[in-house]
């Protein structure tokens, strides 16, 4: 009877066990987690065999290098490889014998001093005494007709005393499609100028002559184009300082402004009749005789 009563009592479901209960939550059950003296213990034998790893290391090269200082035969160090020579940049070379330098000497002869090619530019260095002559000669030439004046401008070179200027014509002929450069040595007199052969040239010379000081013989109208009229000395000069200074322009042009002055000027330029006199510029002068450097000078 007993029996039977057990049989009839319900059963209660079966609790899983610990290793489905991991499996079916990917959570490890307390059980499977070693205690923290084994997590110890395996840290710090991963550790001494490290350190057993970094003192096998250290003890090769010291072997090493014992030996390589004991054998003089051995090599300290890899030999370094050799030091590649910087080729040397292309030279001017003699241009006697090109086709444009024959036909100006056969013309002229002495005029021609002398002749060099550089990359492929042509220079000719001509006698200031017949400058006009040649420079004619270029322009009407059958084969290389020089009809552009490109640029004149001037070289200052102070240690040559006997002609510290430099004179340079750079002619180009359109049709040719060919380029020249004329080189003429000469002092502060200057040589012919050359507004007979190329009208551009006035506004040219003129600037030669503002910038370095160097007159133009016949020109139609020698001035200066850049600086006023009354300036003193002529700035591209290798002679000529670097710092600010004053000078009789500046005393002349820029003179001192009382408070009430500057107030009457600014008035003036509201109404547009002050222009180009600006407080700045009347201030300059302050600057020059305070000594500030306005623009500083290459190292």
């Amino acid at each position: 009877m007993e029996d039977e009563k057990n049989d009839s009592k319900p059963k209660s479901p079966e609790q899983p066990d610990a290793s489905t209960a991991a499996d079916q939550s990917g959570t490890p059950p307390p059980s499977s987690i070693p205690p923290a003296g084994a997590m110890g213990g395996a840290d710090a034998e991963k550790e001494a065999m490290v350190e057993q790893a970094k003192s096998r290391v250290a003890a090769i090269k010291e072997t090493l290098s014992d030996k390589a200082a004991s054998d003089p035969s051995t090599p300290t160090a890899a030999p370094k490889a050799p030091v590649k020579k910087k080729e040397e940049g292309p030279k001017p070379v003699d241009a006697s014998n090109h086709p444009l330098v024959e036909r100006l000497k056969a013309k002229f002869d002495s005029a021609v001093v002398e002749a060099v090619e550089f990359i492929g530019q042509l220079s000719i260095r001509i006698d200031g005494l017949r400058i006009v002559d040649v420079c004619d000669f270029l322009k009407r030439d059958e084969h290389t007709p020089f009809n552009y004046l490109s640029d004149l401008t001037c070289v200052h070179i102070p240690d040559r005393a006997e002609a510290p200027f430099e004179i340079v014509y750079n002619l180009y002929s359109i049709p040719a499609n060919e380029r020249v450069r004329l080189n003429v040595a000469t002092t502060e007199e200057g040589v012919e100028s050359v507004t007979s052969v190329w009208p551009a040239a006035n506004w040219m010379e003129r600037e030669v002559f503002d910038l370095f000081g160097v007159k133009f013989k016949n020109h139609p109208d020698l001035r200066r184009i850049l600086l006023p009229p009354d300036w003193e000395g002529h700035p591209l000069r290798k002679d000529v300082a670097l710092e600010f200074g004053e000078n009789e322009w500046t005393k002349k042009h820029l003179p001192e402004m009382t408070q009430v002055q500057l107030e009457q000027l600014e008035q003036r330029r509201a109404y547009g009749l002050e222009l180009l006199s600006v407080p700045q510029e009347r201030m300059m002068r302050e600057i020059l005789q305070q000594g500030k450097e306005v623009m500083p000078k290459d190292k």
